[in-house]
């Protein structure tokens, strides 16, 4: 490889890394002031749209997972399992290799933001769950004291949006480094 492949190899690079920053920095914007799924306007990016399919089908299954121990961690098992797998993918990345961790932290901080949306509409039951005469888990968890749903969301929501912010703070690490190297 040449001298001029090498410098436009590492442009392309570069540009795809700043691109996806940018990306990452919108999405994040939408969690914060567009992601409101009650909403008959919502209307999500394609991205968003996608990890909340599959969180729905890892929720789904932490309630399967979860059900042998009781009750409440059957309808907190949902909750878990969708925070915990994407957390754990975090971690097992971020020891391996830097540059592979920034996507599971973002779906980590995505992931917090989907379930305090849900914690917050405990008292409302406004969601569409997934099939009609289902119990609203976190209804169930709070039922006498629902007036805890929203304290409870703002701190799972602001977790949510750290992680999205380490996202974009290692995404962000990396290019400024690819920048400066020589």
């Amino acid at each position: 490889m040449n001298y001029h492949q090498f410098k436009f190899s590492k442009v392309i690079k570069l540009s795809f890394g700043i691109i996806l920053w940018i990306y990452l920095v919108y999405l994040i914007h939408f969690l914060i002031f567009k992601y409101i799924p009650t909403s008959s306007k919502y209307n999500p990016p394609f991205v968003i749209w996608m990890i909340d399919l599959i969180n729905l089908f890892i929720h789904e299954a932490g309630h399967f997972f979860f059900k042998i121990f009781g009750r409440t961690l059957y309808f907190l098992g949902g909750s878990i399992m969708q925070i915990i797998l994407p957390l754990m993918l975090f971690i097992v990345s971020y020891r391996k290799n830097l540059l592979s961790s920034f996507l599971p932290a973002f779906w980590t901080g995505e992931s917090m933001i989907n379930v305090s949306i849900y914690i917050k509409d405990a008292p409302f039951r406004e969601l569409k769950l997934i099939s009609k005469n289902l119990i609203h888990d976190w209804n169930w968890i709070l039922k006498n004291n629902l007036e805890l749903a929203e304290p409870i969301s703002i701190s799972v929501f602001i977790t949510g949006l750290i992680f999205c912010f380490i996202s974009i703070g290692i995404l962000g690490y990396l290019i400024i480094m690819e920048i400066i190297k020589k």
